[in-house]
């Protein structure tokens, strides 16, 4: 993603997370702000030390990555949006992260243009039963 599509500074993050607008997933979390300019919408991502050694933090941010930057022409301008990955995402494939955010980013504002295209997205991935986790 280029260097105006994604959120760089704690400022901008703590300010999207402070907007209290998230929406959940079981592989993800998103938080969304409405700008008051209408530059294009800036994405961030965090994958936190709880996903896993620092291998499978890079490895799940460049697929969160890759999934939003295949999502962003259906995005409305205006927003910044931070894509919080959770445990179970560090086994997900692209296409279950990618599945992930098409079932999240319908609900939120920013990807009304989404809602006309959701065409029942089946979600690939199952979360592991408990007994299963080591």
């Amino acid at each position: 993603m280029r260097r105006e599509q994604r959120l760089r500074r704690g400022v901008d993050f703590e300010r999207v997370r402070a907007n209290r607008k998230s929406w959940a997933h079981p592989l993800i979390v998103c938080y969304e702000r409405e700008r008051d300019d209408p530059g294009p919408t800036r994405v961030g991502i965090v994958v936190g030390r709880r996903v896993g050694k620092a291998a499978t933090r890079n490895r799940v941010k460049r697929r969160i990555r890759e999934a939003a930057r295949s999502i962003y022409p259906q995005l409305d301008s205006g927003y910044d949006l931070i894509v919080i990955a959770r445990q179970p995402a560090a086994e997900a494939s692209l296409a279950q992260l990618t599945d992930a955010l098409l079932s999240v980013l319908p609900r939120m504002n920013s990807g009304r243009r989404l809602r006309k295209a959701a065409v029942a997205t089946p979600l690939s991935y199952r979360a592991p039963d408990r007994k299963d986790v080591g």
